[in-house]
């Protein structure tokens, strides 16, 4: 895809529905007693990769776009699939899936592209066999595909290298199976969309500083779940409005959970024209409209515990950067070379072939800004997150920007360019 230079965005949008949150409610929809409802449901590539799993494992789910309906089997009621459950580009639905077949009483093998069969894996079956469950990668290199023979689960306390959610929520999901409560120290506290649903659905969580622990065997019973725009989904809107002269942009009913709000106050650190308004809880996650406008942002220091609250908004925030007055420096970001790709690598080979005065640190990057962007052939390499932050960076570039593997967009925001299309002053 091509995309050049523009004037001004104006107007509002709806972001679509937060993919964490997505991904939660059908795993913890399929293992209650009755209906979930779920509204708002992002209807990307990696949400309906879960709906097709737990499907195969003897789920009712009826997905009619506007909602889906889920009719649970309770804690103990998934079947064995009769094929490899395929989880398609999606670390949540593998990493979190492994999770809940650790403590089934059958076998199940996961696959699924060329992208999450380089991921890594062994973060989870490292604590998973710590556990009792018996997790094979088949291929032998710790990634997919893996084998899972479902045991009996023992609790325990992890003490966890990294400050990952889906590490986090992994094991807390097998402590559903487990024979004692099940705790999860992070270095960092990352995101709690799973300690927050788990509740609501009837699981008793206990949070102590950046310990989490979940009792095993709850009752788990059926819900209505309102599902949030997904604040990184907003952020490239956000950073858009910030960057591009002339713009002022509304975007609505979006979930601000401080567990993920760090791209709010790094803008905020920069100077950004950024304001809050309608501020309401639902689910037991914080909502609010957000309001950006064109800004003059000067360089910050990113580092250290609000790391776990930005990581997939990094790329976006890296070329904010680049429209900053200094330096911006990145740190403690090493999970960014493992996410669907090398994301320092990545963000540093194509900025700079735009123009900007970008390094890489083992960690993180050094971008120093204020250098006009041009236009430059982009690879994604099939990074959703990549694709749609070039994306923006080509909006405010002199000359044209060619995108390859702009498809891969679909993984998280299907309908992105209509949106950022309807925004566009002509």
């Amino acid at each position: 895809m091509n995309i050049n230079r523009i004037k001004s965005l104006k107007g509002s949008i709806h972001i679509p529905g937060d993919k964490s949150i997505s991904h939660r409610g059908i795993m913890l929809g399929a293992l209650a007693n009755g209906k979930t409802e779920i509204n708002h449901f992002l209807q990307g590539a990696d949400c309906l990769s879960t709906i097709s799993c737990f499907q195969k494992l003897g789920i009712d789910i009826v997905n009619s776009k506007n909602s889906v309906l889920i009719e649970g089997k309770g804690l103990h009621g998934l079947l064995p699939s009769k094929e490899i459950l395929d989880v398609g580009n999606s670390g949540t639905t593998t990493r979190l899936l492994s999770g809940i077949l650790a403590g089934q009483s059958f076998i199940t093998t996961l696959n699924g592209d060329a992208s999450i069969q380089k991921r890594p894996m062994n973060r989870i079956i490292t604590p998973l066999t710590q556990m009792g469950a018996k997790i094979e990668s088949l291929n032998n290199n710790g990634c997919t595909p893996l084998k899972i023979t479902g045991s009996p689960l023992k609790g325990i306390h992890y003490h966890s290298p990294i400050a990952s959610a889906q590490v986090k929520s992994c094991i807390l999901l097998a402590g559903l199976y487990a024979d004692s409560p099940t705790s999860v120290t992070e270095p960092f506290v990352s995101r709690n969309h799973t300690e927050l649903m788990s509740s609501s659905f009837g699981a008793e969580i206990t949070v102590q500083n950046t310990t989490v622990t979940i009792d095993p065997d709850p009752t788990l019973e059926g819900q209505k779940i309102d599902v949030p725009g997904d604040i990184s989904s907003a952020a490239f809107f956000i950073v858009a409005g910030l960057i591009i002269p002339n713009s002022e942009i509304i975007i609505k009913n979006v979930g601000i959970n401080p567990t993920r709000d760090g791209i709010l106050k790094v803008c905020k650190d920069m100077g950004a024209n950024i304001k809050l308004e309608n501020i309401h809880t639902s689910n037991g996650e914080l909502i609010a409209d957000i309001i950006v406008s064109t800004s003059s942002l000067t360089g910050t220091v990113i580092e250290g515990s609000i790391i776990p609250t930005l990581i997939d908004e990094i790329p976006i925030i890296a070329v904010l950067a680049c429209f900053a007055k200094g330096t911006t420096v990145i740190k403690d970001a090493q999970e960014l070379k493992v996410k669907e790709s090398n994301r320092i690598d990545v963000m540093v080979r194509n900025l700079t072939a735009m123009g900007a005065d970008i390094s890489a640190t083992d960690d993180g990057m050094i971008i120093k800004g204020g250098k006009p962007l041009h236009g430059a052939v982009i690879n994604s390499d099939f990074d959703h997150r990549i694709a749609m932050a070039f994306s923006i960076a080509a909006l405010n570039a002199e000359s044209e920007t060619e995108i390859l593997g702009i498809e891969c967009i679909n993984i998280s925001y299907p309908d992105f360019f209509t949106d950022l299309n309807n925004l566009i002053q002509k």
